[in-house]
């Protein structure tokens, strides 16, 4: 694309580009909190506050005043006045297609268990949906907590366009190679009738039709197919590096009742947690094929 500072050959849009989002990145969690009151019904300054964070870190974080509330209006409606109307629905999902992510929930829909969100068990750095066919990719996400665990839950968070000016600035050949349509391949997915899923192959970062910057990521060692050339390994090697090590970017917090993270599927983990009766961890998770909606530009 013209002009664009994700064209390796375009040095001079990179720059400018990196010293814009470098200037304005938040180095604190509280840099991209929003109080809100009712997020099903946000006013014009809660929703421009929610805009503006996305539009400059991918995410932002909001409080609000629904602590325990288990109605699951709440990330649909807020996800809705954010411009994400494209829900992400497949088998794991409720019929409204949002996600309720418990361990009680697991338990008592047996088909959850396996899966890691759905046990108390650490994650490690991905965004989501990185299994999905590209017509069905996730560029927007809610995430919003009903109760967190008694113990453990803590998130970090990256901006994924940070993760790639870091892997840039070291070695733009690491772009190259994770720009490749067969980077990384999920391998299908098997149930008793047969192929659940086909294996899916596709890039780490890829550019979407309004220009914005997408990365499809996970840093599991098991059920992924990396393409098998120098380039990618070392590649590869240089994203879990800079993961591993923390940035002045990398943003550290635990979601509480009534909170929410809303974000352009931003790079995130999740450690261990412990439940008990009083506190068993239950959040929504709403998965959109659109980013948040962008900032509307003022009059020249």
């Amino acid at each position: 694309m013209k002009d664009s500072p994700f064209d390796l050959a375009n040095r001079t849009a990179y720059a400018a580009w990196r010293e814009r989002k470098l200037d304005s990145a938040p180095r604190r969690i509280e840099d991209i909190l929003v109080a809100l009151d009712d997020p099903r019904r946000l006013t014009p300054g809660e929703l421009d506050a929610l805009l503006q964070r996305c539009a400059t870190a991918n995410m932002a974080i909001y409080a609000s005043n629904t602590a325990g509330n288990p109605d699951k209006e709440i990330p649909r409606r807020l996800g809705a006045q954010l411009g994400l109307h494209s829900l992400d629905s497949h088998w794991l999902t409720d019929d409204d297609a949002i996600s309720p992510i418990s361990v009680r929930g697991a338990e008592e829909r047996g088909e959850r268990k396996e899966f890691i969100p759905y046990t108390d068990k650490p994650i490690r750095w991905h965004t989501d949906g990185y299994y999905n066919l590209p017509e069905r990719t996730v560029r927007g996400m809610v995430l919003h907590c009903v109760q967190r665990a008694e113990s453990g839950g803590e998130n970090q968070l990256l901006d994924h366009e940070l993760a790639y000016i870091l892997l840039r600035d070291e070695n733009p050949d690491h772009i190259r190679a994770l720009s490749r349509d067969d980077a990384m391949t999920i391998p299908p997915r098997l149930d008793d009738t047969g192929i659940a899923r086909a294996a899916q192959p596709g890039p780490v970062f890829s550019i979407d039709a309004q220009g914005y910057l997408h990365m499809r990521y996970t840093a599991r060692s098991i059920s992924i197919e990396w393409r098998d050339d120098a380039a990618t390994r070392a590649a590869v090697a240089a994203l879990t590096r800079i993961l591993a090590t923390p940035t002045p970017w990398t943003l550290r917090g635990r979601l509480e009742p009534g909170m929410g993270l809303v974000c352009n599927n931003v790079l995130h983990d999740r450690a261990a947690f412990v439940d008990s009766p009083q506190h068993r961890r239950l959040l929504y998770r709403a998965r959109y094929h659109e980013r948040v909606a962008a900032v509307p530009r003022a009059p020249a």
